[in-house]
């Protein structure tokens, strides 16, 4: 990896922290465990939903214990709203089963102690890891994915191989806030479907306007 291609990347970070200044995780929580639960309900679903569920589940269920021993029907009941409600209130009661019987209730901090938690993949690990416990994490969804293949930081399809080439391309210190920063681009200018190219504050340093004005 070359210098001068590391300085243009954080050159264009630089220009969406000025965008993005308060640019930070979406999911409410309060500790560890709710931050780890409330990202096993992202999947499939919005922040903003998830936030509107989680005040009662977390009142219901304050920790592990008391979430591994909860009466499915009632969890199911509680985040319904949030899609595929049956397979996440499995995985919830069995993640906390495991935290409660292997780490006495607490969060791991460790990547592959988290991953070994039932439902938990290296997003929701990162996740966690970045947000909670302050370590050099980058996560890659779907938003990350799509704007580091836009900016030619990345050929890799799969998310695993994208956090790959990233981390390698950025400095530890800039990896949480890095996702952050693209999760943000991806939700208000640069879209799936539509991206807003000609407000966009990158300009030039985009591949992507580069091509749609030489056209």
């Amino acid at each position: 990896m070359s210098r001068s291609r590391q300085q243009a990347t954080l050159q264009l970070l630089a220009i969406l922290e000025r965008c993005y200044p308060d640019a930070h995780c979406a999911l409410n929580h309060r500790n560890p465990l709710e931050l780890l639960v409330a990202t096993v309900l992202s999947a499939q679903c919005t922040d903003v939903r998830v936030n509107l569920v989680t005040p009662a589940l977390f009142a219901a269920y304050p920790d592990a214990a008391a979430l591994a021993a909860a009466e499915c029907t009632r969890l199911e009941e509680l985040i319904h709203s949030t899609g595929f409600f049956r397979t996440k209130a499995r995985n919830l009661r069995a993640l906390a089963e495991v935290l409660h019987a292997e780490h006495g209730g607490e969060v791991p901090r460790e990547l592959e102690a988290l991953v070994a938690l039932p439902g938990v993949g290296r997003k929701t690990a990162n996740v966690v890891l970045g947000n909670v416990f302050g370590v050099p994490a980058m996560v890659v969804d779907t938003h990350v994915g799509r704007l580091a293949r836009r900016f030619g930081w990345t050929g890799a399809k799969n998310p695993e191989g994208v956090e790959k080439e990233l981390c390698a391309l950025l400095p530890e210190r800039c990896w949480t806030q890095t996702s952050h920063l693209l999760i943000f681009h991806g939700r208000q200018c640069c879209k799936s479907q539509q991206p807003l190219c000609s407000g966009c504050p990158i300009g030039e340093l985009c591949p992507r306007i580069g091509v749609t004005r030489s056209r």
